[in-house]
């Protein structure tokens, strides 16, 4: 916490020529007392700031002294923001890139505070896949995705999309994201058949594991497509609006909401109730509750559960035990009640 504010507090001097004590700790959030305190640790530490007295005073750095930090570039730069996810670097083809940014960054920093980076590293690690997805190698197109996203490169790619795929289906038609095309100077990656698609790489995604590219219509998984194709000698112009995490958050509740495509009638104990945040689909959870009536003269409530199928919603609903009774469709409660009598024999 500490060193990230000294360096803070470096590079508004340097950005801003001299502040006083006061701006300082209304733009750091810290007291005044406090800001003395760090001005003196940096200039212990040969940071060349000194103070002004006097109206208008306040403090400054020596003339001439610029912190190494800006010796980053812009690649360094961005990779720098993403240094919390190494295994994502690496799949995208930034490591040595972010690598480079930590060094710079590190060595801008006063001796006693260098040791920061790694002691970050030793308390926090971001491990995206769930639990007991086996090993396997980035897809062969995402280094160069990735690439193009960086630029603002248009592509041109092959894409497999199995036919009953919903993750790749545009919010509404958009003549710039068609099939064929016209080549450009290329780079070309990954081998496949496919549609031809010409997009403009918005952003990369990773979720639980998986990549996904995201275009400002669409949504596609990276490994499904083949060659790609990058047009380096062209840029695209970006919607200034376009917001990826939204775009995302977005587009993932309507693809997990359009799964849900059946509807189960559940009479849920109080016991059952307050399970049915840990066993229910995560999209289904506001509607349930929404549609909830009760509590009957047993305290038990009964809710209309979305589902994917209901084979799924079986091996859903069995997780409650008792606490919960299937009141309908008809076919789902005769299953509950076989399984009911099976159970019955086996423990009887």
């Amino acid at each position: 916490m500490r060193a990230a504010r000294l360096m803070s507090l470096v590079l508004l001097l340097q950005a801003r020529g001299g502040m006083t004590a006061a701006e300082l700790s209304r733009e750091l959030e810290v007291s005044e007392r406090t800001v003395h305190r760090d001005v003196l640790a940096l200039s212990e530490a040969g940071v060349p700031v000194y103070a002004d007295r006097g109206r208008g005073g306040g403090y400054r750095l020596l003339d001439g002294y610029r912190t190494r930090l800006t010796g980053l570039d812009r690649a360094e730069a961005e990779a720098l923001f993403l240094s919390g996810v190494p295994g994502a670097l690496r799949e995208m083809g930034l490591g040595e890139v972010a690598a480079t940014a930590r060094l710079k960054a590190s060595a801008a920093l006063s001796p006693d505070l260098r040791d920061a980076p790694a002691t970050a590293a030793q308390r926090f690690h971001l491990d995206a896949p769930g639990w007991f997805v086996s090993e396997r190698p980035p897809p062969a197109a995402l280094a160069p995705l990735a690439r193009a996203v960086w630029g603002d490169h248009p592509i041109t790619a092959a894409y497999r999309r199995p036919a009953r795929d919903k993750a790749a289906v545009p919010a509404r038609p958009v003549e710039r994201e068609g099939r064929g095309g016209t080549a450009g100077t290329a780079g070309t990656a990954g081998t496949g058949e496919g549609d031809r698609r010409c997009l403009e790489p918005y952003g990369l995604v990773l979720k639980a594991g998986v990549w996904y590219l995201a275009t400002r219509y669409a949504i596609y998984r990276v490994d499904r497509f083949g060659e790609i194709e990058i047009h380096s000698d062209r840029r695209f112009e970006r919607d200034d609006t376009f917001d990826l995490a939204a775009f995302w958050s977005e587009r993932a509740a309507r693809f997990a909401g359009s799964l849900l495509a059946e509807r189960v009638t559940v009479r849920l104990s109080p016991a059952g109730h307050r399970l049915l945040p840990l066993f229910a689909d995560p999209a289904a959870l506001g509607e349930a509750l929404a549609s909830a009536t009760g509590p009957d003269g047993q305290g038990r409530i009964t809710v209309r559960l979305p589902v994917e199928s209901l084979e799924v919603a079986f091996g859903q609903i069995l997780r409650f035990g008792p606490d919960a009774e299937v009141l309908g469709p008809p076919a789902l409660r005769a299953r509950f009640a076989e399984a009911a009598a099976r159970l019955r024999d086996l423990y009887g």
